[in-house]
């Protein structure tokens, strides 16, 4: 199956410093119908304004991805983690048991990212953080996996199964992915638009896909992807 949902039809806040789209149900915005895709549970689409960003917050038991877009996001957290992801990079913190964090935009220009959460195989643990490059040329053309719950992906690690895999596509080009009919996969494009399966997945929209044994996607014009997939949730 195939469900495609335009950026339009997406949850919207504008707090003026952020501007946020969700994929699912989260705050105020409520939908039965997008509430999680297999793990995954929250995909935001935040711009956040210069000098701004979240306030030391708490979580736990959440295993939450952040795929810098544009700009660079600063992360400081109670374990005293503190680290400055650049756009097209990737960080990863697993909540565990409990953490306090914050992220900001401490640049001069807005941020834009994707927001990531992936409910973990179990509850409690002791949290952790991390960040690493990941130069988009290094995914020209093939799918490299960001952050996993499959230490053979050689990714950020997270503790869920699942991925979170990004890739970018010339104009023109296609991409087949290989995917297990057991797990649920949301891919989103993060600059230009798609087609799967004769259908148009444009710039920010999301897709939704479950049973199935392969995804062909092909570049409408130069597209950056991020595709993530996951178990069930029992």
């Amino acid at each position: 199956m195939l469900d495609i949902r335009p950026f339009a039809t997406l949850g919207h806040a504008d707090h003026g410093w952020l501007d946020a789209h969700y994929h699912f149900s989260f705050s105020d915005y409520q939908d039965r119908n997008r509430m999680h895709w297999g793990r995954l549970r929250v995909w935001n689409d935040d711009r956040i304004a210069p000098h701004n960003g979240f306030g030391a917050h708490p979580h736990r038991d959440m295993e939450i991805i952040t795929y810098v877009r544009t700009g660079a996001i600063t992360h400081e957290d109670s374990l005293g983690n503190r680290g400055r992801t650049e756009a097209g990079d990737v960080q990863v913190m697993s909540a565990g048991s409990g953490i306090t964090h914050s992220e900001f935009n401490r640049e001069d220009d807005a941020t834009t990212l994707f927001q990531i959460w992936l409910i973990p195989d179990e509850t409690g643990g002791k949290p952790s953080w991390g960040t690493r490059p990941f130069p988009r040329h290094e995914r020209n053309g093939r799918l490299v996996p960001l952050a996993s719950g499959f230490p053979e992906d050689n990714a950020l690690p997270i503790r869920t199964r699942g991925r979170v895999s990004g890739a970018t596509l010339k104009a023109g080009e296609t991409l087949t992915v290989q995917t297990d009919r057991a797990m649920f996969t949301y891919l989103v494009p993060a600059t230009g638009s798609v087609e799967i399966e004769g259908r148009i997945v444009g710039h920010r929209d999301g897709a939704a896909l479950h049973d199935v044994e392969s995804i062909t996607i092909t570049a409408r014009e130069d597209a950056e992807i991020v595709l993530v997939e996951s178990a069930a949730l029992r």
